[in-house]
């Protein structure tokens, strides 16, 4: 099982690592480039939902690389950004502008799984390379045999189904119900992020034997979301699990402290509930308890369970990131979406570029795709604790990273602390909400 392997890979690591993104050094040949397209949201909601610290760790790990002179030592990476600005339309239209325009070689990122479903589809179709750093729907690869995309991340349906774990875990322990009597409840935005990630959620509360009182999506736009706050109050859950981005949290939590939702555990998964910074501006310490689901931020493992060279590289994201946008950040507060950035670029460059240009010409669209089959990073050789090994073509996944996985974080004095799996994690859940949470059950 997924999660076991994960344990057992954290609990105890040995091997090397070898960085083939070397020190810097002398290039005697002419430099070369390789282009390659950024496309994030740098503007509209998704940016402060994670999107814009994406892009931070991409910048930042492009900068590391062309400081220690490239990939190889020899091809200086040239970014040309792009801004989707949380609109799918436009993040079609700048994937072509990027791709066919000013002719990258590579097109990497994407944050929304409602741009990356569409767009993955169509870069394909035209034979181009794409490598995606966040986007998490199930939906991207599901079926399609796509040949030229790739995703280091863990899916949506992996996000649902760990956090129902969870909670059936802990349920007797710390929330004095067996799991089958709890009553759950999934709430989500109606796009194909949310609506996977509610799939997982309900699939394995299915398996678990759980009681799911209640599921239904909204949209993102909705400008009101009392009646869902309404029909929530009257199915009691003891565990809501939410999917959203960050304005349609803001909106929803506001309505429920209005109305006096009560529950014993609130769970977010991603997204606008992994932005601890724009939740304590919007809601203070009434966000207290809350938990959010996403990769593992790399600061918070401990290098010493990692292949030898991964924990340097996060101290170099950490101190990067405070010297570039936040001095005075808590390390334990850096959002996992900067450590998307920074380590699934970091897979690009140290490991499937290098193959590329080395055993198969260059790196062109099939160059790159042949390499990128061929890597098999093991447990603990990425930044985000999970290794790499993309399903093969004619896999229902194809292009999916078979070893990827996420984690549970719970907001603790004011931080995220890594609360499961047990054997990675930092301090130990609080469960149920205590009674100093607006949102508590009486």
């Amino acid at each position: 099982m997924r999660t076991l392997r994960m344990m057992r890979m954290l609990l105890g690591l040995a091997g090397a690592a070898a960085l083939i993104v070397g020190p810097a050094s002398r290039v005697d040949a002419q430099e070369q480039t390789i282009k390659i397209g950024v496309l994030y949201d740098h503007t509209g909601p998704f940016s402060a939902a994670g999107s814009l610290n994406c892009w931070r760790g991409a910048k930042m790990m492009i900068d590391y690389v062309n400081e220690r002179g490239g990939v190889l030592g020899k091809y200086k990476i040239v970014p040309i950004d792009g801004d989707s600005q949380s609109k799918a339309e436009v993040a079609i239209n700048e994937a072509e502008r990027l791709l066919n325009v000013e002719k990258v070689d590579i097109l990497a990122g994407v944050y929304s799984s409602a741009h990356a479903v569409p767009l993955a589809e169509k870069v394909d179709r035209q034979k181009k390379f794409l490598w995606i750093t966040t986007a998490i729907s199930s939906k991207v690869f599901d079926g399609r045999n796509l040949q030229y995309t790739f995703r280091p991340q863990p899916t949506g349906t992996q996000f649902g189904e760990l956090s129902v774990q969870y909670i059936a875990d802990y349920a007797q322990e710390r929330l004095k119900k067996a799991p089958k009597d709890l009553r759950l409840a999934i709430i989500y935005e109606d796009g194909a992020y949310g609506t996977d990630v509610a799939l997982g959620n309900e699939l394995k509360a299915k398996d678990l034997g759980l009681n799911v009182v209640l599921k239904e999506g909204y949209s993102i736009n909705a400008p009101d979301l009392s009646s869902l706050v309404t029909k929530l109050r009257a199915a009691r859950p003891d565990v809501l699990y939410h999917t959203g981005y960050n304005p349609d949290i803001s909106l929803f939590l506001r309505q429920a402290k209005e109305q006096g939702l009560r529950l014993r555990a609130y769970i977010g998964h991603g997204a606008g509930h992994s932005q601890l910074d724009k939740l304590k501006e919007a809601f203070g310490k009434d966000v207290e308890f809350f938990h959010t689901l996403d990769p593992i931020a790399s600061q918070l493992l401990d290098p010493k369970k990692l292949r030898p060279g991964v924990g340097e590289l996060t101290a170099e994201m950490v101190k990067r990131y405070k010297a570039q946008y936040d001095a005075n950040a808590p390390t334990a507060a850096i959002a996992p979406h900067v450590s998307m950035g920074f380590n699934n670029l970091w897979v690009l460059f140290n490991d499937v570029l290098p193959r590329a240009i080395q055993k198969h010409g260059g790196f062109g669209p099939d160059a790159l795709a042949a390499a990128a089959r061929e890597t098999d990073i093991p447990d603990g050789g990425t930044m985000q604790g999970y290794g790499v090994k993309f399903y093969p073509p004619g896999h229902r996944f194809a292009g999916q990273n078979a070893r990827a996985f996420p984690a549970v974080f719970q907001i603790i004095e004011g931080k995220f602390e890594l609360v499961y799996p047990k054997a990675v994690a930092t301090a130990p859940p609080v469960l149920p909400l205590p009674a100093s949470s607006p949102f508590a059950a009486r």
